[in-house]
Formats: C-alpha cells, sequence, structure tokens
C-alpha cells in the first residue's frame, strides 16, 4: 500500500525502515509530535513484506517478555488496552539450578508492582500497532518495498526504493533487524560474538496451572526458560519455552518425536509444572551477540536489532529496543521544541551517549548469565549457587537485579 494526504507524497520528515515491531512503535511514538506549525510530523514506513491486518494467533505463535518499563511506555501510547487482555502478567520469577541448592525467587508484590513483566505473542503486538497507526493521517506506508541505495545529504537524506520510488527526509530511522540494509549502505560495522548455542522455542502445555509463575531453570545441557501465557481457561496451562542448547543437542532434540521430546524436556526441566502435555511447533535458531560500532550517522540513527541482537537468556531484546525508541522520541520532541533541525547531529550523537550505557549494562547481564550458567566447571558451579543463595537474602542485590529487568 502506498497512500497519504501529503501534497508531494514523496517528501518527509522522518523515513522508517522496516515496518517490523521497532519500526511500527517508532512511528506509533513519533505520530503525535507537532511541528512548530502545528503540523504533525509526515512519516514513511518501508517494508518489504505484506503487512499483516488481523493478528495470526495460533498454539505456536511467537511470544516477547515485556518488561514492566515497556508497559508502561506502551500504556503512555495508548495501545496497552488493546494488547493487555491477551498478555499474561508474570507476578513471581523462580530461579533454580537444577540438581544444585541455588534458588532465588522474585515476587511482583514485595517490589509493589502487580507484575515484574509480562508475556505477550508478538503478533498481538503488531496487530495492535499497526490499528493505533491506522488512525493517524500522517502515516505513509510503502509496502511491499524495500530500500536498493541511500544517498546522504547536508540537509536531506534520500532512498531510493526497489520500486524506482525516491523518498526524502530529515532522519531516517534504520529498523530493519539485525542484518540491517541502512546499517551496511552506512558503511557502519559491528561487532559479533558467537556464543555457540542455539535456541530451541516452542509453546508447551503443562500438567499442572503455571499461576503467572516465570521459571528460568539452569540444567546441565543449557538454561531452560518457561514463561507463562494466557488461554480462555482462568488457570492457564500454556507456556512458551525458550530452551539454550548445544548445537547438536539442539539438532538431536529438535529432531524428537512428541512423546520422546516430553520425556527429555521433563528430566531437564523437572516437575515444577508437572507433566508435558502438549508440545506445538519446535523452532531452532542459532545465538550470536551482535552490536554495531556506531549507534548514528549523518541523519540516521540505528533502532532495535539493527542496533544490537542479545542472548534471550533474560528476555531483554525487544526492551533494549523499545528504550531506544523511547530515548529517540525525546530527542526529536525536545529538537522541535527548541527550533532545530530534528536530526541535529549533536542531539544524534547525545541520543548514542546515552543509549550506549544502557546497551553496555544489559548485554554484560545476559553474557555474564550465560558465562556462569553454561558451564560445569566446578568453581562456577559453586559460585552461582552461592550468588543464587545471595541473591535470594539480599535485598539491595535483589532490587539492582529486578529494576534492571523491569526497565528501570
Amino acid at each position: 500500500m502506498d497512500k497519504s494526504t501529503n501534497p508531494d507524497k514523496h517528501k518527509f520528515d522522518i523515513i522508517i525502515a522496516g515496518g517490523g515491531l521497532s519500526g511500527a512503535l517508532s512511528a506509533l511514538s513519533l505520530a503525535a509530535l507537532k511541528k512548530q506549525d502545528g503540523s504533525p510530523l509526515s512519516i514513511a514506513i518501508i517494508e518489504a513484506t505484506p503487512i499483516l491486518k488481523t493478528p495470526k494467533t495460533t498454539f505456536d505463535s511467537r511470544v516477547l517478555a515485556l518488561s514492566h518499563g515497556s508497559v508502561e511506555y506502551l500504556k503512555s501510547l495508548s495501545v496497552w488496552d488493546d494488547i493487555a487482555p491477551q498478555a499474561a502478567p508474570i507476578k513471581k520469577i523462580h530461579i533454580s539450578d537444577r540438581d544444585y541448592y541455588g534458588k532465588a525467587r522474585l515476587c511482583a508484590q514485595e517490589h509493589q508492582v502487580s507484575a515484574l513483566g509480562y508475556v505477550a505473542e508478538m503478533s498481538l503486538l503488531g496487530s495492535a500497532f499497526l490499528s493505533s497507526l491506522s488512525k493517524h493521517k500522517n502515516i505513509t506506508w510503502f509496502c511491499p518495498d524495500h530500500i536498493t541505495n541511500i544517498n546522504w545529504e547536508i540537509k536531506n537524506v534520500s532512498v531510493t526504493l526497489n520500486s524506482s520510488k525516491k523518498l526524502t527526509g530529515q532522519l531516517l530511522l534504520a529498523c530493519d533487524g539485525a542484518q540491517s540494509t541502512c546499517r551496511e549502505f552506512a558503511n557502519i560495522s559491528s561487532t559479533s560474538k558467537a556464543y555457540n548455542q542455539s535456541a530451541l522455542i516452542a509453546n508447551v502445555s503443562m500438567g499442572n496451572a503455571h499461576n503467572n509463575v516465570a521459571f528460568e531453570r539452569f540444567t546441565s545441557s543449557g538454561p531452560i526458560a518457561m514463561l507463562p501465557l494466557t488461554e480462555q481457561a482462568e488457570n492457564s496451562h500454556k507456556c512458551s519455552l525458550v530452551w539454550t542448547l548445544a548445537p547438536e543437542q539442539a539438532s538431536e532434540i529438535i529432531a524428537l518425536d512428541d512423546d520422546d521430546f516430553k520425556k527429555r524436556l521433563e528430566l531437564s526441566f523437572g516437575s515444577w509444572l508437572g507433566s508435558v502435555d502438549k508440545v506445538g511447533e519446535r523452532v531452532v535458531y542459532p545465538l550470536s551477540l551482535v552490536q554495531a560500532n556506531e549507534q548514528v550517522f549523518h541523519r540516521m540513527a540505528l533502532v532495535g536489532n539493527a542496533s544490537h541482537t542479545i542472548h534471550p537468556i533474560a528476555g531483554q531484546g525487544f526492551n533494549l529496543g523499545l528504550r531506544d525508541v523511547h530515548q529517540l522520541r525525546h530527542m526529536i520532541a525536545k529538537n522541535i521544541e527548541q527550533g532545530i533541525d530534528i536530526a541535529n547531529f549533536s542531539a544524534l550523537t547525545r541520543y548514542a551517549v546515552k543509549r550506549k550505557e544502557d546497551h553496555k549494562q544489559v548485554i554484560s547481564l545476559t553474557d555474564s548469565l550465560v558465562t556462569l550458567f553454561s558451564n560445569d566447571l566446578p568453581p562456577l558451579v559453586v559460585g552461582r549457587n552461592v550468588g543464587l543463595k545471595v541473591l535470594n537474602y539480599f535485598t539491595p542485590l535483589k532490587k539492582l537485579l529486578v529494576d534492571k529487568t523491569m526497565g528501570y
């Protein structure tokens, strides 16, 4: 689709490359901003795949863990009400090391919140974002289409699309994922670190209701996250499984039939939620850390996975990208208020500096967890179990961890 109310439909204030969750969220965050003349920002979204108008909610739908801070931001955009009925609150988190004594418990009530976070289907978020965006006449979609060239000028950035259309804007937001075309055109290098691990993802139905408890279970084969999901029934048994494994183990386990897979999962996860009653579609993908070495370029900023792709062990990937969007909105709003170029490079640089510290902290947290809980060396085993005990009983340390995972 290509629709616009602009007199010059190919000239915009902001061009967003990628209409997935990060791109749609960026557009939604900026759509209500007004320029100094009172008119809204004109925004173009370029998306390579056809946009779904209704959510594809099935037993196998992929999910995201949303931190408390992310939910508060979605509330501020008036989009959370469309998501909340089908999002499962995380009221408690159980962390344990199988076959060892170390355990820690995090409870929402102890931190004066109704939930530490929520688990929601990606398609549900996408549908809510698109529905909200459809109410804004200052949004133009170029879909399906993609960027084939970018030309950076002094006062503008111009992009050429596969359809031969040419768009110009003051600011380009690269929301085009881990293999970002925008990042490549700008010659921004990235640093990669292979974890030599794979994530096996599936939705499962357990014998016992999860009671809105999320489990992080560290095992000899790798960490197992079991996240609560909603169902029609009041006491849901449905969970999202993220099982980190060595690549050869992942290949072996994904090839098992359902009965053998259930047995293997029960053996590794334990009896916390009873037996595994149903297993959905299983997907495996390799895990690595990818970091762009620069966050901004002339009239361009990297957002979400285009800037950082991290290990899922702490469920922080989307939340980190959401905070990129939040900070960008703040920067652009301040530039408008001060009457300066929305792509002012000094402001973009300050944005990058502010985001760098958050990126560093979250990546350090996930990296440390991967190293600590994916290794059976005796000193590390002892250290992590002592650490879990300390975490469980030392309130200041627990608060630091909870605040970070809640997005604060």
